[in-house]
């Protein structure tokens, strides 16, 4: 598998709520850098960081671009994030169902046809007027 086809399994999977196959894509050592917050280490701090995100959000993300250096260890993607808001996140506005339409984007590190680094960006602020915060 190439790195293109990893960045591309994850999202499918991603995109299918299949959390067994989207947390298989990772490393056990896998850093996860959150948009506009903190570094996270380790599968089951991804994991843990995925079960609160399906609780509050449902996403699926469309538009997808993926792009890849040419030795394969790293690689980007653009998508739009096309969202509905469930549940109140913390320090976040009240959630009541509203929808949302988010560019975004994410670089990856790859090791061994996995997902060692992922690092997420959005507009916050765009999100949360969208959501009428």
């Amino acid at each position: 598998m190439t790195a293109a086809d990893t960045i591309r399994a994850y999202y499918e999977a991603f995109n299918a709520g299949d959390m067994e196959a989207f947390l298989a894509l990772l490393t056990d050592d896998v850093v996860h850098d959150i948009n506009q917050g903190e570094r996270q280490v380790g599968k089951a701090a991804f994991a843990r960081f995925m079960e609160h995100m399906n609780r509050c959000y449902r996403e699926e993300l469309t538009d997808m671009v993926v792009m890849t250096s040419a030795d394969g260890r790293r690689g980007a993607a653009e998508f739009i994030v096309n969202g509905e808001y469930l549940v109140t996140d913390e320090g976040l506005p009240e959630a009541n169902g509203q929808k949302y339409v988010l560019p975004a984007g994410a670089f990856f590190e790859l090791r061994d046809g996995k997902v060692a680094r992922i690092s997420n960006y959005y507009n916050l602020p765009d999100w949360i007027r969208q959501v009428g915060g």
